[in-house]
């Protein structure tokens, strides 16, 4: 797979998967639908596949020479395209098996963050026959309850007593079979995308309601994205260093999103990280993207130039 910088042609056909059976299927739809359009005005010879009914049978038929990966949620953020792709020799957009596996289980990525000594919030997993006091005493309230492998904030519930609780974890047990509960960190929440070696600038999201779900993702108008973020040089390029260590622990690569808390003391706490992050009109990469000067098609463009490190412009 080769593209022309100057004519943007390319000798093989790329094929953006999206769509799938996740629970992110909608949002997959709409960010595939958008890389589909920005590689096509670039003149790339690309077409879209989802593998909803026909799975890698079908894509293999295709016969692409590089796969853009859209394709959100589990079976297309996990590592299990990723590590399917591979055994078919097919080079593809972001991250390999091992961090689009880590990336996708918030409790596994906590614990390497941990391990190498970064902040994230205390966390802790439960199960129907919880102790669920004992979770209160351990993270105090308000906490948060989330399934471990979903995105988009699908299941997530805010817990204000340990009354609560038990009918937060069902709710996200009816998302994962995993569900973890996670300190709340009080204070103004960050976003920082990451392309290649360069780090985005940060946004900082600010939604009325407090809680920044799926619907104030991409579905309401109110979500506020400041960029600027209000930081000072200084403090955004601590959270940048951070970010690129975050992405760095979990051997994430090409391009991908770490979402942050800052604390009254001005504390940042990692709370996870996006391996294949939404491309759609409320997304954030693209973003912070136009905030450095970078059009969408040459957002889009620059990920596909970096598949697995194997095209050569």
């Amino acid at each position: 797979m080769s593209v022309d910088v100057a004519t943007n042609t390319t000798s093989g056909k790329v094929v953006v998967v999206y769509g799938g059976t996740s629970a992110e299927r909608d949002v997959s739809l709409k960010s595939g639908a958008a890389v589909l359009a920005a590689l096509q005005r670039k003149g790339i010879d690309v077409c879209g596949y989802d593998p909803r009914e026909q799975g890698l049978v079908g894509l293999e038929q295709l016969a692409p020479s590089v796969v853009f990966v859209a394709l959100h949620g589990r079976g297309g953020e996990d590592g299990t395209l990723q590590g399917a792709l591979e055994l078919l020799g097919i080079p593809y957009t972001g991250s390999g098996v091992l961090a689009s596996a880590l990336g996708m289980d918030k409790q596994r990525t906590k614990q390497v963050w941990s391990a190498v000594g970064l902040p994230t919030p205390d966390s802790i997993m439960l199960d129907a026959s919880a102790d669920w006091s004992a979770v209160v005493a351990k993270l105090g309230l308000p906490l948060i309850v989330k399934p471990v492998h979903e995105g988009s904030t699908l299941g997530i519930s805010i817990v204000k007593s340990q009354a609560a609780l038990e009918a937060a974890y069902y709710e996200a047990a009816q998302f994962d079979a995993r569900v973890m509960a996670e300190r709340f960190v009080v204070g103004d929440e960050y976003t920082v995308a990451l392309l290649g070696d360069q780090v985005l600038p940060a946004i900082r999201v600010e939604v009325p309601g407090g809680f920044y779900d799926y619907e104030a993702k991409y579905i309401a108008n109110t979500t506020q994205y400041h960029l600027p973020c209000g930081l000072d040089a200084e403090q955004e390029a601590e959270l940048a260093v951070l970010c690129q260590r975050a992405f760095e622990a979990i051997g994430g690569a090409g391009w991908g999103r770490v979402d942050v808390m800052r604390d009254s003391d001005g504390q940042f706490w990692l709370l996870e990280v996006n391996t294949v992050p939404g491309m759609t009109d409320h997304s954030l990469v693209p973003q912070a993207a136009a905030h450095a000067g970078i059009s969408f098609d040459d957002l889009v463009l620059t990920i596909l130039r970096g598949a697995s490190g194997q095209l050569s412009l």
